[in-house]
């Protein structure tokens, strides 16, 4: 495999544009050839959701669109980044029983960790922000659950 693929969408800031972005960070996934179903793949479309959930709920209008970074280095990171025009960063909001949003950081930060990757928000040069997470990249390694065959081995 090549040192190092990129790959990225621009998406509306609406909500059918969730499904879209986990639609493409999986398919491009599977292209670098870490099949869908694997549980890297599965917790990468669940950051991307997240990710792109809290574009769509918390820029309130301030970024028309969003961008879905993908970014594999020399087999070893896969850096999954979402960044938006929207100035403000994403804090964590209290977790009281009768709120139904303010955990999504907390489920990324959480699923990073678990990956034994890391959360980093970083602002662009137009003043947004990009909310990424570089996880250790297991393609070849990993099995997609009810495969009997055995993992093959970088």
């Amino acid at each position: 495999m090549a040192d190092h693929l990129e790959a990225s969408v621009t998406l509306p800031s609406e909500p059918a544009s969730v499904s879209a972005a986990r639609t493409y960070a999986v398919g491009t996934l599977a292209e670098w050839g870490l099949a869908a179903g694997t549980e890297v793949s599965d917790t990468v479309r669940l950051i991307v959701s997240e990710l792109a959930t809290n574009v769509v709920q918390h820029t309130l209008g301030q970024s028309p669109f969003f961008t879905v970074d993908l970014t594999l280095d020399r087999d070893e990171h896969l850096r999954v980044g979402v960044t938006d025009s929207h100035p403000r960063f994403p804090k964590r909001l209290p977790a009281a029983v009768q709120q139904d949003n303010g955990r999504g950081m907390v489920i990324i930060r959480w699923l990073a960790a678990e990956c034994g990757g890391r959360l980093r928000v970083r602002p662009t040069g137009e003043g947004g922000k990009t909310v990424s997470v570089e996880l250790p990249w297991t393609a070849g390694r990993e099995r997609v659950p009810g495969d009997r065959r055995e993992p093959r081995h970088a």
